[in-house]
């Protein structure tokens, strides 16, 4: 990170750090004195001391960054959008597709609710992984013979959830990268599928299960497809913490639970079916830099998330100068090299968020068969 960079991402870790901090103790707490007496009051708290934290990453977006968000999609979906339990499948284009489903979830008043299935390094990420644990996300290993019973445990403690939650599956497994295309487009010639073009091949283990263990209390799979525009730049962590803007171009169907087949092998087809729909969607998109099927909804920009954010900013800047003040701590070397240790340790944070958030551009690539085993190859 250059200096200039770090000059910006310095004083919004240092906010989000210790607020997040701030947040991981009250959620600890709860979690200690109210989750073994009542599950679903805990639950109803920590949907709202949760969102005191994300809010801070919606305002990134939406206030420092000014990224622009556009939801196509029709106006009887828009309006369950929040009022239900909703499976959510997304192609994963970009550093920040889990925000953009933050920010839809805020529009939708349930960001506090609002869960993924992620890889088990990410709940040991300070502050946002351990918010993420106390918040009921799915952790897994990304080993099927390992994960089986945990993604299948993790739904089912989800049947008596009080209020309406999202569960967001990236079911391809990993984010797209060209080396990736490149390696399930062999993949796919190989085997006889549909050749990909703008999405890889979905990873269906998961997606079968979630609808078979969620069926009966989840009434609506959303199906999400991301796009950017070829006049916008990708949008990246390190973009947004510099206030760089970007276009995102979301397009969200709903589907009914009780509409999908039956059988496993049918539903994990059906899988496969809405990826080659979004191949195509995302194709039309390329040509029109627009998902025209669909309308152009508002969403706004609420204050919300920046009254949060100025709030935090203003206990933790009274705090710290009352703190400075009573201990005298930079009236001494010691302190001084006190304070400037603790700075480089929420750069060193901060650096890591950003590097976390791209990591899967160099792994392997992992390329699911028909038959649902996968095979895994290597990219330099």
């Amino acid at each position: 990170m250059s200096v200039a960079a770090a000059a910006i991402v310095l004083p919004l870790g240092l906010l989000f750090f210790f607020s997040g901090l701030v947040v991981n103790l009250i959620q600890a707490i709860f979690y200690v004195l109210v989750r073994p007496l009542s599950k679903s009051t805990y639950r109803r708290i920590n949907r709202v001391v949760a969102e005191l934290l994300w809010l801070e990453l919606v305002w990134l977006i939406d206030w420092w960054a000014g990224v622009k968000i556009k939801l196509f999609t029709d106006r009887e979906t828009l309006h369950q959008m929040g009022k239900e339990h909703a499976l959510v499948i997304c192609n994963h284009r970009s550093d920040i597709d889990w925000l953009v489903g933050w920010v839809l979830a805020q529009r939708s008043g349930c960001l506090g609710s609002s869960l993924a299935v992620m890889k088990k390094s990410s709940k040991f990420l300070p502050v946002i992984g351990w918010s993420m644990w106390f918040s009921e996300y799915l952790f897994l290993e990304r080993s099927w013979a390992k994960d089986e019973s945990t993604l299948k445990s993790g739904l089912q403690r989800l049947n008596d959830y009080p209020q309406p939650f999202w569960l967001a599956l990236f079911v391809e497994g990993t984010r797209f990268t060209q080396a990736k295309l490149l390696a399930a487009q062999e993949y796919a010639t190989s085997t006889g599928l549909p050749v990909p073009r703008n999405v890889l091949i979905p990873r269906t283990k998961g997606f079968v299960s979630a609808a078979s263990n969620m069926r009966s209390f989840v009434p609506a799979i959303y199906d999400v497809t991301l796009a950017i525009p070829k006049t916008s730049p990708p949008p990246t962590m390190l973009r947004l913490f510099k206030g760089q803007s970007s276009v995102v171009h979301v397009h969200l169907k709903r589907h009914l639970m009780k509409e999908l087949p039956e059988t496993d092998n049918d539903v994990a087809q059906w899988c496969k079916d809405i990826f080659v729909a979004k191949d195509n969607l995302l194709d039309k998109h390329k040509t029109e830099s627009t998902f025209g099927d669909q309308d152009l909804q508002d969403i706004g920009r609420p204050l919300k998330s920046l009254l949060v954010v100025i709030s935090w900013a203003c206990l933790l800047i009274s705090g710290a100068l009352k703190f400075l003040i009573g201990s005298a701590l930079l009236s001494s070397w010691k302190g001084i090299v006190i304070s400037a240790s603790g700075l480089g340790l929420v750069t060193v944070l901060m650096q890591t968020l950003i590097l976390f958030s791209q990591s899967e551009r160099s792994t392997s690539a992992k390329i699911g068969s028909a038959n649902g085993e996968e095979r895994r190859t290597k990219h330099q």
